[in-house]
């Protein structure tokens, strides 16, 4: 499951020697490794390898009640960023279940403990999985469309437009060459003083790098939104196998969510408690429904 190679990439130098009179071979760091992508024909899309790398991260050794929590590895505080612990009360009157910042807990940084109870916690996120699994039942095409939409730039407009502004910042990069080309031979063959060259030829030159980085810019724009497509298809490949689901299981979870970020609970004028989640899904991010 961590062999790169696996997805068409050749990998050198994964291991060495740190001298010539130890028998044993370590690790190399992945900056250390050189990796050469498109080698042979993968078995495993790169997204799908990278997304098991990350599963596997999050898994965490039982704790001092020999459980891994259902969460565990998931759950991220919306302030600090760090990861949520899980924390079990219990006496006489009560049994409670719940989670908290790990900076909190390990007093690392000022932060708050974020607590949710595991209970609510596992009602909330149930109940949003089941929104998002019906509306997809019942709606596949358009919930497809919208997964796109949410996740590429801003729809078909916004692409076309994209394209358009790239192919411009190409076209100008190439006249700008063909400028300073000019220059440089009219100052060879003296039509233009040194002085003069030099001033134009840094102005042109200075034009050619911004134009180079709003060209990658624009590039990566458009990368992603071709990806979307073919994200939204592989998150809709991982909704058709959990159609249909009675309760939150570890492999449920972890297939289809990436990870869960808790905000601090506030209270409104009545005393009523309220505490936002936010679940990113597996490929997607977050899923904005339609209003029924």
């Amino acid at each position: 499951m961590e062999n790169r190679e696996y997805t068409g990439c050749l990998v050198n130098f994964k291991t060495e020697k740190p001298s010539y009179k130890t028998k044993h071979s370590v690790e190399n760091p992945i900056e250390k490794q050189a990796i050469f992508p498109n080698h042979h024909e993968p078995i495993i899309d790169t997204e799908t390898w990278e997304r098991v790398q990350e599963l596997r991260k999050q898994r965490k050794r039982p704790n001092r009640y020999d459980e891994v929590g259902l969460f565990s590895g998931m759950l991220f505080c919306a302030d600090c960023g760090h990861v949520m612990y899980q924390q079990r009360y219990q006496n006489k009157n009560r049994k409670q279940d719940c989670y908290i910042c790990g900076s909190y807990k390990k007093r690392t940084r000022d932060c708050t403990a974020h607590f949710i109870r595991t209970d609510l916690l596992t009602a909330g996120v149930l109940s949003n999985l089941r929104q998002v699994t019906e509306y997809a039942a019942k709606h596949e095409s358009r919930f497809v469309k919208l997964l796109i939409q949410q996740n590429e730039i801003g729809g078909k407009r916004k692409t076309a437009a994209a394209t358009k502004q790239l192919e411009q910042a190409q076209e100008r990069i190439s006249e700008v060459s063909r400028i300073i080309k000019r220059l440089y031979e009219d100052n060879v063959n003296g039509k233009i003083s040194d002085e003069r060259f030099m001033e134009l030829s840094a102005d042109y030159e200075q034009e050619q790098r911004e134009l180079k980085d709003r060209a990658a810019a624009l590039q990566e724009e458009l990368s992603k939104s071709q990806a979307a497509t073919v994200n939204a298809e592989k998150f809709m490949g991982i909704v058709r196998k959990h159609l249909a689901f009675e309760e939150l299981t570890p492999t449920l979870l972890r297939e289809m969510i990436e990870k869960i970020v808790v905000h601090e609970c506030s209270y409104d004028e009545n005393g009523t408690r309220r505490q936002d989640i936010e679940i990113y899904y597996s490929f997607v991010g977050k899923i904005d429904l339609p209003e029924a």
